[in-house]
């Protein structure tokens, strides 16, 4: 029971890697607040948690939209109390090279996955900074750290949120509060699965061509990496401050002959 008692907000959770996260954490012991732009995937993580015996709400919420974010973390508050530990998971991709981008899709990709990190973190940190305590876990990738075909907006946003990990982390460190990052590689989820289908004629082809990326060999799992952000949550991980945390299957620091 790791985080036993500890309430967690973690943005959308409805599937994929957060609606992983959201049920490891609650086998875990806390208290989980579900947030996610789609009601029925939003409400389907939380009925998954009760059968399992954890506790959970959810909340809907544009995590782009101040008002709505600040209601949230009002309601969320009111009903299981302050929050202990933020996970920033919320976010987009979006493929093209940058001379093919709509200004539309890049004002999109940087609005979620940028402003999505600022936002629910500002309205969380006052009630950390008064008690003292608090971890924050933001969601970046691998591609903050490499560059990777097709993915410019993608990439730029994900390496912002890495910096933004590291600002934060030195502002907020004498209110012992930690902040560190995530740094998945390719995860066999949802919206992959999607992305092979519509871009692909082949899908199986495609997860072959990426398969190749991988020193493992494989796609990782939402699981894989809710374990990872299970060990930045939980004390265990308490000398960690301002970090990358890479889940890739050797796709950062290796290469095949």
């Amino acid at each position: 029971m790791r985080l036993e008692k500890k309430v967690v907000l973690i943005t959308g959770s409805g599937s994929g890697i957060g609606r992983s996260t959201a049920k490891l954490f609650a086998a875990e012991g806390a208290k989980l607040i579900i947030n996610d732009l789609s009601k029925e995937d939003g409400e389907a993580t939380v009925q998954a948690i009760r059968e399992e015996g954890g506790e959970a709400i959810f909340i809907q919420a544009d995590v782009t939209k101040a008002d709505e974010v600040e209601a949230m973390i009002n309601e969320a508050t009111d009903k299981l109390g302050a929050i202990d530990v933020l996970f920033n998971n919320a976010g987009i991709s979006g493929v093209g090279p940058l001379h093919e981008l709509s200004e539309e899709l890049w004002d999109r990709v940087v609005n979620v996955n940028m402003k999505g990190v600022f936002l629910p973190s500002k309205y969380v940190l006052p009630q950390m900074i008064d008690r003292k305590q608090g971890n924050i876990i933001n969601m970046s990738s691998t591609i903050a750290e490499i560059g990777l075909m097709n993915r410019a907006v993608y990439a730029a946003t994900k390496g912002a949120v890495l910096a933004l990990t590291k600002s934060m982390q030195v502002d907020y460190a004498p209110y012992n509060i930690r902040v560190n990052a995530l740094l998945p590689g390719t995860i066999l989820t949802p919206f992959v699965e999607n992305y092979l289908k519509n871009s692909y004629d082949d899908p199986e082809e495609g997860l072959a061509t990426i398969r190749k990326r991988q020193l493992s060999g494989d796609l990782g799992r939402p699981e894989d990496v809710a374990r990872a952000a299970l060990f930045l949550a939980s004390d265990e991980s308490k000398f960690m401050m301002g970090s990358p945390l890479y889940i890739d299957g050797g796709v950062t620091f290796g290469k095949m002959a």
